[in-house]
């Protein structure tokens, strides 16, 4: 017998609800305001770490779908409030409908009581944001499915502006204690029933990743001197090296960030360090970083963006919400 809601791509608008992503690393420090697993961000004012866990096999918390990895937030009794939200691109998004939000979570020890929200932010230049509150939940030590059903206000007579959004704040977290919070499988659908988890594209790891990849990417990680990129010595100390996005981004990227990389001449030469990055020019699917070096670069000659002797290193572009 067929399920109905299961393998559907599209079905869930949550990308990545199942964490098998982590573009940026797989365990940070907890800060306000950060990307985490991808599409996934901290909002808070307490200290603690995220970090990715992997379930043993058999054992992750639905029967038919074996999920490989799930988040883990281990706060510090510390500060007021933890958020985990994803913002999903354009507040039109479940305008006017009835949605079913769904997740499974656990704590390490204790109850946590989660407060989840709904906001409908219409961008810059837009109408006031709007939050819709649905019913919380009380989160215990066993792996749980809660599911909740709201409906979702009409944008009638609302102003949309630039880079409006719907943002599920899934993970609502109000006290001063400490608490380790297991989360894994966040999806959000039409409807007022919770249908059988299914990632946004449908199954595809591949194409999961280019949906993340529309926000975030960062190239580096496989070999100690990878190629990052190519292109040209502006001067002695600036080279331009292009940089070809995967898949067509959100907007051209806003921020650019490396670490640990190196302009290389040919593979007979010694690499020299790259000391900062900032953009020359930038769109959707191709970006020109102006790669600072102390010196040593020979002005018109082309260089090699690469790996400085290192697999953590990596160059990133960032068109987040």
């Amino acid at each position: 017998v067929w399920n109905i809601g299961f393998g559907q791509a599209g079905k869930n608008k949550i990308i990545n609800g199942d964490f098998g992503i982590w573009q940026r690393g797989t365990s940070f420090t907890l800060t306000n305001e950060t990307y985490t697993s991808d599409r996934f961000k901290t909002q808070t004012d307490k200290t603690g770490t995220i970090s990715r866990q992997t379930f043993t096999a058999g054992t992750a918390p639905v029967a038919g779908y074996e999920g490989q990895f799930y988040l883990r937030s281990a706060l510090n009794a510390v500060g007021s409030y933890y958020i985990l939200n994803q913002p999903i691109e354009d507040v039109r998004t479940f305008a006017g409908n009835t949605i079913t939000l769904s997740f499974w979570a656990k704590v390490s020890s204790g109850t946590v009581s989660n407060a989840p929200e709904i906001i409908q932010n219409f961008g810059s230049g837009g109408s006031a944001s709007v939050t819709t509150t649905p019913t919380g939940q009380t989160i215990t030590t066993n792996w749980q499915r809660f599911s909740v059903s709201v409906a979702i206000p009409s944008i009638t007579g609302k102003t949309i502006g630039t880079s409006s959004s719907l943002e599920i704040r899934v993970l609502r977290f109000v006290s001063a204690a400490a608490a380790t919070i297991d989360i894994w499988g966040v999806q959000l659908e039409y409807g007022s029933k919770a249908t059988p988890f299914q990632t946004a594209s449908g199954g595809s790891p591949q194409a999961e990743l280019a949906m993340c990849q529309r926000y975030y990417y960062r190239i580096g990680g496989s070999y100690v001197y990878e190629i990052l990129g190519v292109g040209n010595a502006r001067s002695t100390t600036v080279g331009d090296v292009v940089l070809n996005m995967p898949v067509s981004m959100r907007t051209a990227p806003s921020s650019i960030d490396f670490s640990n990389i190196a302009l290389l001449r040919d593979f007979g030469s010694s690499p020299i360090a790259i000391t900062s990055v900032a953009f020359s020019g930038a769109g959707k699917n191709t970006a020109i970083s102006g790669c600072t070096v102390a010196s040593g670069l020979t002005a018109g000659q082309n260089y090699y963006t690469v790996a400085n002797n290192s697999t953590s290193a990596y160059l990133a572009v960032s068109a987040e919400l």
